[in-house]
């Protein structure tokens, strides 16, 4: 059974900076990609960034100039950097795992696996 869970999550001010982590446990049976994407309400869940084993990551345009994916393989986890937070940046922030042919997506719907969230929330 894979396990996703987040940590991190809290209160910052605009302009402040938060890195969220995201560890995997269980057995991952193929090649994996992992993922950050975020849910606000009233609004559809989007995607961040996602990266592969090798390292290659893909990002979101929105997020590229703030935001900085990394990984410890060996740890199984994933890191979210988030620079310069705006009030906009407030949402549920989700970890996701595929466990299939290791390539990254930003497609909500490629992923098999999902944590239960950790809350950012940006004070102006």
């Amino acid at each position: 059974q894979v396990q996703v869970v987040e940590s991190g999550g809290g209160t910052v001010q605009a302009g402040g900076s938060l890195r969220l982590s995201c560890a995997v446990s269980g057995t991952l049976r193929y090649q994996y990609s992992m993922a950050w994407f975020r849910q606000a309400p009233g609004r559809e869940r989007e995607s961040i960034s996602c990266i592969q084993e090798d390292g290659t990551s893909r990002y979101a345009s929105d997020f590229k100039a703030r935001f900085a994916i990394s990984q410890d393989n060996a740890r199984r986890s994933l890191y979210l950097q988030m620079n310069n937070l705006k009030s906009d940046d407030t949402a549920m922030y989700y970890c996701a795992v595929d466990d299939s042919d290791g390539i990254c997506s930003t497609s909500a719907q490629y992923y098999d696996y999902w944590g239960q969230g950790a809350q950012v929330t940006v004070s102006s």
